[in-house]
């Protein structure tokens, strides 16, 4: 008996509308906490000193995430702005989990957000399914 196997890169347009869905909204909380930082909102920078961050890096961790953010919503570039995202997400579970703020809720925030990122990406580009197939072809 042979069992018809679909192409690990084969994709519905259900499922690359799912994976523009979630990288809006992703892209748009992202977006939303770097516009936060560049314009040195009052609750952000009380944040960043609770975390133990300089006042004078704010802006320029908004900078960072703005690039970031933008590399990933363009499709050219979206696998380096995935990338990008993850080291900077990281970053931000280390930077919470070295003031020991609760594990659930806020020093893995940041790794929830990375999973997001990377599932919309996942279901909207064939080249990252072709690299990271979550399938086996027997």
């Amino acid at each position: 008996m042979s069992a018809t196997v679909t192409p690990v890169a084969a994709q519905s347009g259900t499922a690359r509308k799912v994976g523009w869905v979630l990288s809006g909204l992703v892209g748009a909380f992202l977006l939303f906490d770097a516009v936060g930082k560049i314009l040195k909102l009052g609750p952000v920078e009380d944040s960043a000193v609770e975390l133990g961050l300089p006042a004078h890096i704010i802006v320029p961790i908004g900078i960072v995430l703005l690039i970031c953010t933008a590399l990933y919503l363009v499709p050219r570039t979206a696998p380096l702005g995935a990338v990008l995202l993850t080291g900077y997400l990281g970053g931000a579970v280390l930077t919470n989990w070295r003031v020991e703020k609760p594990l659930f809720s806020t020093v893995l925030f940041a790794v929830y957000v990375g999973i997001v990122v990377w599932a919309g990406l996942y279901l909207r580009d064939r080249k990252v399914r072709e690299l990271l197939p979550l399938r086996r072809e027997d």
